[in-house]
């Protein structure tokens, strides 16, 4: 018993490791585009980092700042991109793969957002 509740500790650990952190910069009203906010937010994914399946409801702008990601929306190609590569998701994507591309290196990069206002700012989907 004890060396299973020892297991169950060091896996929600591992898998509490791999979890996004998520650091909102700014959100704001855009007066030009009515009931629209943009919003900008750091992601940094630890090595093996990754984001369950999900969708935006809104533009999508990444900019890869340190490391390599992979992304895919569902019906394009899967891609790794780098520092200083960028990437588009549209608001009817849905993101099937967000992950650092590396086991031992952490990521981070840049995600501007315009979406509705109040909408959340992400959508799991099954």
């Amino acid at each position: 018993m004890k060396k299973t509740l020892i297991f169950l500790c060091l896996m929600a650990g591992a898998v509490m490791a791999q979890e996004a952190k998520v650091t909102p910069l700014l959100s704001k009203d855009l007066p030009d585009l009515p009931g629209k906010e943009g919003r900008m937010v750091i992601v940094d994914y630890p090595p093996g980092g990754s984001s369950a399946v999900h969708r935006h409801n809104a533009d999508v702008f990444v900019y890869v700042m340190e490391g390599s990601v992979v992304m895919q929306v569902k019906g394009g190609k899967q891609m790794t991109l780098t520092a200083g590569q960028s990437f588009y998701e549209a608001p009817g994507d849905i993101h099937l793969v967000s992950k650092n591309a590396s086991t031992t290196a952490p990521a981070k990069f840049v995600v501007f957002f315009v979406k509705d206002r109040g909408a959340p700012v992400s959508t799991p989907v099954k």
